[in-house]
């Protein structure tokens, strides 16, 4: 990342729960785990938008 921003994320807490749990078993930070996820539905959509 050349570039980071700061945000406040308000989550519900299954959800936030759940995302730890997902960190931890990947061996990451909570913070990671999201950029994680958030990366690979950017590629994701990237990829069927450029499907034919």
């Amino acid at each position: 990342m050349d570039h980071e921003s700061r945000i406040t994320l308000r989550l519900p807490a299954d959800l936030h729960a759940w995302l730890v749990d997902q960190a931890k078993a990947a061996h990451r930070s909570l913070n990671s785990e999201i950029v994680h996820r958030l990366e690979d539905e950017r590629a994701a959509v990237r990829d069927h938008a450029e499907s034919p």
